[in-house]
């Protein structure tokens, strides 16, 4: 008999992969937790029903969420990484010699035990000696903290459940207060392919927009995130991500990435019409 995971994407679509194996399936406090192993897209990450990543594409979200702004200012030193429980972007973050100190805070610590015994890709460098676990709520965390951080990168579930918190008005204020005065706050930022997303897009960008002088939107092509075609946040007090690229010094650094590269970088924040139209209405 054949077994299949499926996630519904809207009530009309559904995406489906079939599995060779169910590996874990456990509930936390938080959230129901499974780890597939699959012919496809290998070994994949759902939480509450939802692919959170594969290990097949995994690399395209956590190449952006970190070589992004690391080009704009190769000179961050201390990051706050809220959700992240994969471990894929503290990974990335490990690969910069310059970063000396990585505050990761996750709610869910029984994400992290899962993925650290079934997900190996991913999370193989939280004993990295810069990488600071905190078990907690991010939303909480970071209102106790004032121009500390050069970049916040918000890689959370969707905006409901336990993620819920992070994609409101004040949650974006105290990430303002929170970074210093060249600092960059980086959210995954859904989709506005399919309709039902749209409103959850327009409130994020509105919200970010409230608080940082600075905001764009760049995209990326992720196969198993809803319609492929995912969205990025990118907010500053100061710096522009397009306009401040430091390319020659990312470059210089000799970092081999398999989707991320400073031509992309500069072509990703080029929307389509339908998404600045969208986003120019938020």
């Amino acid at each position: 008999m054949d077994l299949w995971f499926t996630e519904k994407h809207t009530d009309d679509v559904n995406f489906t992969i079939k599995v060779k194996k169910q590996l874990y399936s456990g509930k936390s406090y938080y959230q129901e937790i499974d780890v597939f192993d699959t012919y496809e897209f290998g070994r994949v990450l759902v939480l509450d029903g939802f692919i959170m990543l594969t290990e097949k594409d995994e690399y395209i979200y956590h190449e952006m969420v970190t070589a992004v702004p690391l080009a704009v200012n190769p000179d961050i030193k201390n990051v706050l990484v809220i959700g992240a429980g994969d471990g894929g972007t503290v990974r990335e973050l490990t690969r910069y010699q310059s970063v000396e100190n990585i505050d990761m805070v996750e709610i869910d610590e029984q994400v992290v035990q899962v993925c650290k015994e079934f997900l190996p890709q991913t999370a193989c460098r939280f004993d990295d000696p810069r990488v600071h676990l905190f078990f907690e709520d991010g939303l909480k965390y970071v209102r106790r903290k004032q121009n500390e951080y050069d970049l916040i990168i918000v890689d959370s579930t969707d905006p409901f459940g336990p993620g819920e918190g992070l994609f409101t008005k004040e949650f974006y204020g105290n990430c303002f207060k929170a970074l210093t005065d060249s600092g960059i706050l980086i959210n995954q930022h859904e989709s506005t392919y399919y309709d039902s997303y749209v409103d959850m897009v327009k409130r994020t960008h509105k919200r970010i927009g409230a608080s940082f002088p600075v905001t764009m939107v760049y995209q990326a092509h992720i196969p198993t995130y809803p319609s492929g075609h995912w969205l990025f946040g990118f907010a500053s007090k100061n710096l522009h991500p397009v306009y401040d690229l430091k390319a020659d010094r990312w470059n210089a650094l000799g970092i081999k990435t398999r989707y991320y590269n400073t031509e992309l970088h500069k072509g990703c924040f080029a929307l389509p019409n339908y998404v600045l139209e969208i986003l120019e209405n938020s």
